[in-house]
């Protein structure tokens, strides 16, 4: 009768835990439904691409000449920005975990670039000299399900990242492979691999996509036989892929009315991707289901160069983004 017990038992948490897995995919599911609904209106975070378009002309032909170095660091910072955080230590949830877990971050821009008078908010009153606020903040919710298929020690999650004061959004996956993990008495960290994907949401304005790649270590200690302290620390490998989508530079003229205005219609030259490097340590706090996650990040400046030849011409446009940083903060529930 134990034994029979004991499995009825562990059968009833399987089922629980899968059932919170889709509630907690479910949740996230609606709050992106939620923020794609909320696409009304122009705040000060969204983007204005005409913005990095110049009007041109003589003898009578009109042309736009799209500020290609500017889009591609626009597009660099931006990426940054709405790509997946680490958020948590080497260690996985376990086969049977699962954590639901809402993220609030502040992450650094550089606002006074000429690249963000891009932005609703920024002030283009002087476009040599833009002003532009060196930070926006991000939240989003998450969720993370432990398994041991198709490897032991193997974690996926899911959520989606809101931008403050704009429509956008990024939907985001990741999985966690822990190359090691555990032996807490041991004097070992635990060491873990993690691939992640974003794609941003929210815009017609530009196409972007968010691949990466980290490793990560980390080390658990008990505290007073409640706590749980586990200090991370990690490195990861960003690839930002910028496709243009077709911008008006004159937004304020209805072509219906002026059928030449069409004309005036433009896409940036397609880029080759954007790499950038980031580097992020943490803290995650532990009481019985209830945790605390700290993190800080640092991603080096832009130093890719996109190559294209026009007209027999070689051009090269390295990405003049400069470094970022990420201050993080996360409260979550780990069943």
């Amino acid at each position: 009768m134990t034994r029979f017990g004991t499995v009825s038992n562990v059968a009833a948490m399987g089922i629980c835990m899968r059932r919170g897995f889709g509630l907690g995919l479910v949740i996230v599911a609606s709050a992106g439904l939620a923020l794609e609904a909320g696409v009304a209106r122009a705040d000060d975070n969204d983007l204005v691409l005409s913005r990095l378009g110049e009007v041109t002309g003589s003898g009578g032909v009109v042309d736009v000449i799209p500020d290609h170095k500017a889009f591609r660091a626009l597009a660099s910072e931006l990426g940054v920005v709405m790509s997946p955080k680490a958020m948590s230590p080497a260690d996985t949830m376990g086969y049977s975990g699962f954590q639901f877990s809402t993220e609030f971050s502040i992450n650094t821009i550089n606002g006074n670039s000429p690249y963000w008078r891009a932005a609703q908010g920024a002030d283009v009153t002087d476009p040599a000299a833009p002003k532009f606020h060196d930070s926006i903040p991000t939240m989003g919710v998450f969720v993370r399900k432990g398994m041991w298929l198709p490897l032991p020690s193997f974690e996926v999650g899911a959520g989606a990242l809101k931008l403050f004061d704009s429509n956008m959004w990024s939907l985001q996956m990741f999985a966690k492979f822990a190359l090691h993990e555990g032996y807490d008495s041991w004097p070992l960290p635990s060491l873990a691999v993690r691939g992640s994907a974003a794609r941003l949401m929210g815009t017609d304005q530009i196409d972007l996509t968010t691949a990466a790649v980290d490793v990560s270590m980390s080390k658990r200690f008990g505290v007073q036989g409640t706590w749980a302290a586990e200090p991370y620390a990690g490195g990861n490998m960003m690839w930002i892929i910028p496709r243009s989508e077709v911008v008006d530079a004159t937004p304020n003229i209805d072509a219906t009315q002026n059928p030449q205005d069409i004309r005036l219609n433009f896409v940036f030259p397609e880029q080759d991707d954007i790499r950038r490097i980031r580097f992020f340590l943490g803290m995650k706090f532990r009481y019985y289901l209830f945790s605390l996650t700290l993190e800080a990040a640092h991603t080096l400046a832009g130093s890719t160069t996109d190559v294209r030849v026009e007209s027999g011409t070689r051009i090269e446009v390295k990405d003049e983004a400069g470094s970022q940083q990420t201050y993080s903060a996360s409260l979550s529930m780990d069943l």
